[in-house]
């Protein structure tokens, strides 16, 4: 076999998730280096003259072609370095062109079709190719010079919310034209040239966004993190990964993608609702995602992704992980002291009280001192409560295993 061929993925896994995500981490990359060389007067237009362009006055003045888990020989790319260099709508003779790349390729010297016109390996500081993992490090940076420019000083909370931010403004946008692109062609293209993305608009939210609006963070944030897992989880998994799982891992993305900030709030919470929340842990989400991707039962995906057995009780898939035996007393202790001190809390678990674990080496049942959350405000109940003169709700935690006999037996 010629050492020429390419490590393969499966194209389908690799158009639709990779290579997507990763263009728009570009994109924005692009445009705030741009911005930050002094040219904020331009427009970026995605998925349509190419993967994503530069207008300026209305004329495209750069089209870039990007490509993500393809190979690692240049080969592979020789139909769409072709397509990158054609003359055809808004690209025309002269325009610039460049070509982005998530790993090393054995040639990256620039490409001259046979129309004369040339396309550019794109630079990133020394090289010309940047991995998944590494573009987010490239963009909080230019984020950081952007604010230093303006004497804005930047925490580290400040710089990965400006990130987050800015990512979803870019990702929400792609994701609109690429559904139209699935169905109808010309939608999508009339959509992206009529959504835009300007230069000033990613100024206005790095310099006006107010990034102690808790609940507006803990939503980019969280969005922000399901798009690193994901990218992770693919990167590692996806030559075995059956189509079934991948499908169900794209829903639950996008059922989040789409969710209001104040009940992705609630989300998080609900994903480990033993400790008290302050941000999400890359760590939980893989454990919440994997759960939920392995599960025998499709969840449903209203508000908080959940399940409904014969009796229309909810169960919740959380990122409870109590691997041991003596791990049962620290999450009932935990659970209590958090029910205690967090009314908001306490008022999603009357309604959702099945949290089904990740890992637990048994189920079992929380006998709780509380009634009703509304109480929680009146002393003279709580005191009741705490002397057993009325009855206490249970929060049941349970196996994997446990929920799926249950949600299957109806």
């Amino acid at each position: 076999m010629s050492n020429d061929t390419d490590n393969k993925y499966p194209a389908t896994a690799v158009t639709t998730w990779s290579g997507f995500v990763y263009q728009g981490k570009i994109a924005l990359y692009h445009c705030l280096k741009m911005i930050n060389q002094g040219d904020a007067d331009f427009e970026l237009q995605l998925d349509s003259s190419d993967d994503f362009a530069i207008y300026k006055n209305d004329s495209l003045t750069s089209a870039h072609q990007v490509k993500a888990k393809i190979g690692v020989y240049r080969s592979g790319y020789a139909e769409a370095l072709q397509k990158s260099s054609t003359i055809e709508f808004d690209r025309t003779k002269g325009v610039s062109r460049y070509f982005h790349v998530s790993v090393q390729l054995d040639n990256t010297d620039d490409y001259t079709g046979t129309n004369g016109e040339i396309v550019q390996f794109y630079v990133y500081g020394r090289n010309k190719y940047c991995g998944l993992g590494e573009i987010e490090g490239f963009t909080k940076e230019i984020i950081r010079q952007i604010c230093n420019s303006q004497s804005i000083t930047l925490s580290e909370d400040l710089l990965n919310y400006n990130y987050c931010l800015l990512s979803e403004k870019i990702s929400s946008k792609a994701m609109a034209v690429h559904r139209l692109v699935q169905d109808d062609r010309k939608k999508a293209n009339k959509a992206a040239y009529e959504n835009r993305v300007s230069a000033q608009s990613l100024l206005d939210d790095i310099f006006t966004k107010n990034p102690y609006n808790s609940t507006e963070y803990y939503a980019a944030d969280l969005k922000a993190r399901l798009y690193s897992h994901l990218e992770d989880r693919i990167d590692q998994v996806l030559p075995g990964m059956s189509d079934e799982i991948y499908a169900r891992a794209r829903s639950l993305f996008e059922h989040i993608r789409i969710t209001d900030p104040s009940e992705l709030k609630a989300l998080c919470q609900l994903m480990k609702p033993s400790e008290r929340f302050s941000s999400i842990q890359k760590a939980d989400i893989r454990r919440y995602s994997w759960l939920i991707e392995t599960m025998s039962i499709e969840p449903v995906l209203k508000q908080f992704p959940h399940y409904l057995d014969g009796e229309k009780k909810f169960y919740l898939p959380t990122a409870l992980d109590l691997p041991f035996l003596e791990d049962r007393e620290g999450c009932i202790s935990d659970l209590e002291g958090e029910m205690e001190s967090n009314e908001s809390l306490l008022n999603l678990l009357f309604e959702y009280n099945n949290l089904i674990a990740f890992r637990s080496i048994e189920s079992f049942i929380i006998n709780t001192k509380y009634t009703h959350p509304d109480d929680l405000s009146d002393q003279e109940v709580k005191d009741r409560i705490d002397s057993n003169i009325t009855k206490s709700f249970c929060l049941s935690i349970m196996t994997k295993e446990d929920a799926e006999a249950r949600l299957n037996d109806k």
